[in-house]
């Protein structure tokens, strides 16, 4: 049995308002504003997946009363088989020796072809844990000519500086309070 998927891209039947489809839609969905406005982005978005073949009709027939155009996408696909890389322990396993060797190109299909000629490095990949680059070297210690200063001896007055002596007081005595 095939399955279904409901597929809206935010494009709205010829005619129809907007705003008046994003009402729908909100009554439809039992939404809010700002989750319908998310759906008429323009994205490609699955509203519903895993449908029968008329529940999908339904709902598509149901959203285009409200005003959005859906599609119906087959969710069963042609998977394209693709080749994993042997285990660590098999003959022909990456080493790290392989490094300086060019990665030859093979074409899958017509389109790869094109890039037959391009000559890529064959990058390898680290062991988990290894460090990636070389450890720094220490920053060597700064260089200071402490040759004109001196300690005081133990218990001595270091001789705090002092203030200046605050200077006369202003003459308030012309002033009156009225």
């Amino acid at each position: 049995m095939n399955l279904y998927e409901i597929v809206f891209s935010g494009q709205i039947v010829p005619g129809a308002l907007r705003e008046r489809v994003e009402a729908n839609m909100i009554t439809l969905f039992h939404a809010d504003e700002q989750r319908i406005a998310l759906l008429f982005s323009g994205r490609r978005l699955v509203l519903k997946n895993n449908l029968d073949q008329a529940a999908a009709f339904k709902y598509r027939s149901t959203l285009e009363r409200a005003g959005a155009i859906v599609e119906i996408v087959d969710m069963h696909l042609d998977m394209e088989e693709v080749e994993l890389a042997p285990p660590p322990d098999a003959p022909g396993f990456f080493r790290p020796a392989q490094v300086n060797r060019r990665l030859q190109v093979a074409p899958r299909d017509a389109y790869m072809a094109a890039f037959v000629d391009v000559d890529a490095p064959n990058y390898s990949v680290a062991e988990v844990g290894s460090a990636l680059q070389e450890p720094k070297a220490p920053a060597p210690a700064p260089r200071l000519d402490l040759s004109q200063m001196s300690l005081a001896p133990v218990g001595s007055d270091l001789h705090e500086i002092k203030k200046p002596p605050a200077g006369p007081a202003p003459d308030t005595s012309h002033l009156k309070l009225c």
